[in-house]
């Protein structure tokens, strides 16, 4: 049997660490930064301009985004509606639409060259407010939050504990902490697919801790008057191999995603695979371990 309950000084000082590494790097990039950017939004949240576009011969989402992205506009979203037909939206907000006029025809202009005979047909034009972007951020923020506080109360009476519900929630805070870390760190777009993505990776997460708590209040009841932590190690043992094997499947579908999805699904597919693979982490060595430091004594009862 594994002493996972050993480890804990080491999880804890990697915990720590990644929570100094996000500190520092959202500070650093606040500092330097003369807009004060953190974080790099992608147009749905910090407003653009919207395009469809008619094209004469197929063309892929990944080829817009290319050559747009060579051409000087990063952070490209496109939608396709068919081989020939696509939606895409910019990072350059146009407050007129004489803007947005000028702007679509230096897009339509830059797509001609970059695809060679091509033409491009602008079908329609539209410009995405930064204030509609704002509002849809913090909409993003308060279903993160929202989720956090339901699951709380969903696992504090699910289990009629203070010390299981807040190893939960410290587990999933943990989750997206570590996802949020990696995308400010090597500075990837955050996008709807991206906060989608977290949630997905929490409900994930939170199945799996449930599955743990489950067995160490069944072994609670079946082993009185052992202590605590020999039946919060023992139930992670023999809840080891469905949690390896469930991760493992999940993961062969979100790195073929990740590997063939494209660049349109890379994001959502990274932020899902950095999720589940630390999602095993923090229900093994943060949620059981909080638990077991707020249980309301050492011994089985």
């Amino acid at each position: 049997m594994i002493d996972f309950l050993k480890f804990r000084p080491f999880s804890a000082a990697l915990s720590v660490l990644i929570f100094a590494t996000f500190i520092g790097t959202y500070l650093y990039k606040y500092n330097t930064n003369p807009n004060h950017q953190t974080f790099n939004y992608s147009v749905d949240f910090v407003g653009g301009i919207q395009l469809l576009l008619k094209f004469d011969r197929p063309v892929t989402g990944e080829q817009l985004v290319h050559i747009l992205d060579t051409k000087g506009w990063p952070g490209t979203v496109t939608r396709q509606f068919s081989s020939t037909e696509h939606l895409i939206r910019v990072k350059n907000e146009a407050s007129k639409s004489q803007d947005v006029t000028i702007e679509a025809e230096k897009i339509r202009t830059a797509l001609e060259v970059g695809l060679g005979s091509n033409k491009v047909i602008v079908k329609q034009t539209d410009s995405v407010g930064s204030g509609m972007g704002s509002a849809l951020r913090a909409k993003s923020l308060y279903a993160l939050l929202l989720s956090l506080v339901l699951m709380l109360l969903y696992i504090a009476l699910r289990f009629w504990s203070f010390s299981y519900a807040m190893g939960a929630i410290v587990s999933l805070f943990h989750d997206a902490l570590v996802v949020l870390t990696i995308f400010l760190l090597f500075d990837k777009e955050i996008s709807i697919n991206v906060v989608g993505a977290i949630l997905v990776v929490l409900g994930y997460s939170i199945n799996d801790t449930i599955v743990i708590f489950s067995r160490i209040r069944e072994n609670v009841q079946r082993m009185p008057g052992t202590p605590i932590a020999q039946v919060v190690n023992l139930s992670i043992n023999e809840t080891l191999s469905r949690t390896l094997l469930t991760t493992f499947a999940t993961t062969l579908v979100v790195v073929a995603l990740l590997v063939f999805g494209g660049e349109t699904l890379r994001d959502l597919s990274l932020a899902l695979l950095i999720g589940i693979v630390f999602g095993i982490y923090s229900t093994i060595f943060i949620a059981c371990p909080v638990m077991l430091m707020l249980y309301k004594d050492n011994k089985a009862v």
